[in-house]
């Protein structure tokens, strides 16, 4: 049996709905699990008109078959839907909202076996009432998940992230011994169950230039990441650092380790999708459930002009399907 994935719409004046469709009726898709779409099925009628995909798409019955029929979880009862590629709207907001929440039942019961997210606009969320900074927390919470962390993946590399989405005269406020610590051992987690990686070897970034340089260029490496990653040691992990991000990366010395711990989300993410920005994956490690996402943004500016490039969407698929059926991707 094919794994059930859940994929939601994302922002309908985005991409989310026509990288969302033409994924879910991708034959590399329908040979490694069921997709199962999530968001106002006018929308996708819509979608699949405007762009001439062949998709027969039908409400969704449970268990979801596997054939040649697109299902989809309808939550256009009481949303107004009104489709304008490329702005932001309350109405574009409260369908992704509610289709996530959706999702993340259909994962609570069973129904779906993970999830995969279509990019959302914050702001949009923010204007329907979802106060999150990104979708990660706001599914940590409703899958009543006590501990995430973000990892970007690809075939080159793995990055977590020690802080998330906060602006960058936050990141050292939010920095902490406590959550490097429970950053890493998430991470390796993830390594040891998802991936299936017996013993992970984990880098740990500096956060300041030349990794603070023995405290000419900040303490942050002296007062909190050394005593973190001696107590990340002490508990099992096999860890090391803190590097210099510049150099650690431009070495190419991430090729030694399973994955990278990063303290704030450019200083990781810059480098993964400069290598991997179309076949990059979002997925969040320690959740109770699978989730994966495309790697990129809402993309306002080709909304509705049918440009959209999948490769990010296919790959969160494929990721998703091999965790949910316990494959080892590496």
């Amino acid at each position: 049996m094919k794994p059930t994935i859940a994929i939601t719409i994302g922002d309908f004046n985005g991409i989310g709905p026509e990288i969302a469709l033409k994924a879910a009726v991708h034959p590399s898709i329908r040979k490694v699990c069921t997709p199962l779409l999530v968001g106002p099925l006018n929308v996708f009628e819509h979608v699949a008109k405007q762009f001439k995909i062949k998709a027969k798409l039908q409400k969704a019955i449970f268990p979801v078959p596997h054939n040649t029929v697109t299902y989809v979880n309808d939550v256009s009862d009481g949303i107004w839907a009104d489709v304008q590629p490329g702005t932001i709207s309350r109405a574009a907001g409260k369908s992704a909202g509610v289709s996530i929440e959706h999702a993340v039942n259909l994962c609570l019961r069973g129904e779906a076996k993970a999830m995969v997210t279509a990019p959302v606009s914050k702001e949009a969320l923010r204007l329907a009432g979802y106060d999150f900074p990104g979708q990660t927390e706001m599914i940590a919470l409703l899958s009543r998940s006590q501990r995430v962390a973000m990892m970007l993946v690809s075939d080159a590399l793995r990055v977590g992230l020690v802080t998330i989405h906060v602006p960058l005269r936050g990141v050292t406020p939010n920095i902490t011994k406590e959550k490097i610590v429970e950053k890493a051992s998430v991470v390796r987690d993830a390594l040891v169950k998802n991936y299936k990686i017996v013993a992970p070897k984990i880098a740990v970034l500096g956060l300041n230039p030349h990794a603070g340089e023995n405290g000419v260029l900040g303490d942050e490496e002296k007062n909190l990441i050394i005593p973190a990653l001696e107590e990340i040691k002490k508990s099992g992990i096999t860890a090391e650092g803190p590097f210099a991000a510049d150099a650690f990366f431009g070495t190419k010395s991430y090729r030694r380790y399973d994955a990278v711990l990063a303290m704030y989300h450019d200083q990781g993410l810059i480098p993964l999708k400069m290598s991997s920005f179309e076949t990059g994956v979002n997925f969040s490690a320690g959740l109770n459930i699978i989730r994966t996402s495309p790697d990129h943004g809402t993309a306002f500016d080709i909304a509705g002009k049918g440009k959209a490039n999948i490769s990010s969407m296919l790959e969160a698929l494929k990721l998703a399907a091999k965790f949910a059926s316990g494959a080892n991707k590496k």
